[in-house]
């Protein structure tokens, strides 16, 4: 079952984490760090990758972000690799954790980044913030486990939802095969089936994500009352040839009828009030 759920344990223990209070509340307020709430635990994001989870067992990383030593150069001549000191907590090593962090990000997890980063719920004054990211829903293809929509977008006036696909436009799924559709067009419209089985139960779910954030941070974010029916595609990371040729020819040429799509050169300048204005109210 889907679930946005933060218990009140949880809620307790993180504000009085060092590692939290000292390094990681300032970049979330910074927009640097995005926080996303999972079933009892919450994520921790940065520039395309998942930084740092916190559930009741406390902060926990991947091992390649973590394997950094204490040294003062940059470079270590063989004889000295056994005098380096090992890192002892993750405090005194967090800016190198955030550093290869960074380094294993894909290009579309880095495209999105520059959405949070930019419109995150807690550190944006926007009217359109990202509430989540990486949203995994349990398949209703049988082949398939989880389906995961890149980004989910709210609306503080509409109390909207609009989830959101994200493809970079060197990603193959977004150009047709001959006389086929592109293969992102059945993904999309895959989701889209979902948040219609679903959507009460979105609804909920991130009305408990809400309130869980709003006491974390101090902000006010509306519980959300409505989602948007259809999934934007947006397509990033071409140049003014590439949009004028390939991009309108073969991309938006084969799209059907009813799918709403939004392409964007540099998703760093994106403005996310613009997405909403290709949905439907």
């Amino acid at each position: 079952m889907f679930r946005r759920c933060f218990n009140d344990e949880i809620i307790e223990q993180l504000p009085k984490n060092n590692l939290y209070v000292k390094r990681i509340l300032k970049d979330i307020k910074k927009g640097e760090i995005f926080p996303a709430i999972r079933k009892d635990r919450m994520d921790f994001y940065h520039k395309g990758g998942k930084l740092f989870t916190f559930d009741k067992d406390g902060f926990k990383t991947h091992i390649k972000y973590a394997s950094v030593y204490k040294s003062k150069d940059d470079y270590v001549s063989e004889s000295k690799i056994k005098s380096l000191g090992r890192i002892t907590n993750f405090i005194d090593v967090y800016a190198r954790i955030k550093e290869n962090c960074a380094k294993y990000s894909g290009i579309e997890s880095s495209g999105v980044s520059c959405l949070y980063s930019k419109y995150s719920y807690v550190a944006s004054k926007s009217e359109v913030v990202v509430l989540d990211i990486e949203v995994s829903l349990e398949s209703l293809n049988p082949d398939k486990n989880q389906d995961r929509i890149d980004i989910l977008l709210l609306d503080k006036n509409k109390k909207r939802l609009i989830f959101c696909e994200a493809k970079h436009y060197s990603n193959k799924e977004i150009w047709s095969q001959k006389e086929s559709s592109p293969e992102v067009v059945e993904q999309v419209q895959r989701y889209e089936k979902q948040i219609s089985n679903k959507g009460v139960c979105i609804l909920d779910e991130y009305s408990n994500y809400i309130d869980a954030v709003n006491r974390l941070f101090s902000i006010n974010l509306p519980y959300p009352t409505k989602i948007n029916q259809g999934v934007v595609l947006m397509v990033f990371g071409f140049d003014k040839d590439q949009l004028c040729g390939r991009l309108t020819e073969l991309f938006k040429a084969n799209m059907p009828k009813g799918l709403i799509y939004y392409a964007i050169g540099n998703v760093a300048g994106l403005k996310i009030e613009n997405v909403f204005k290709k949905c439907a109210l």
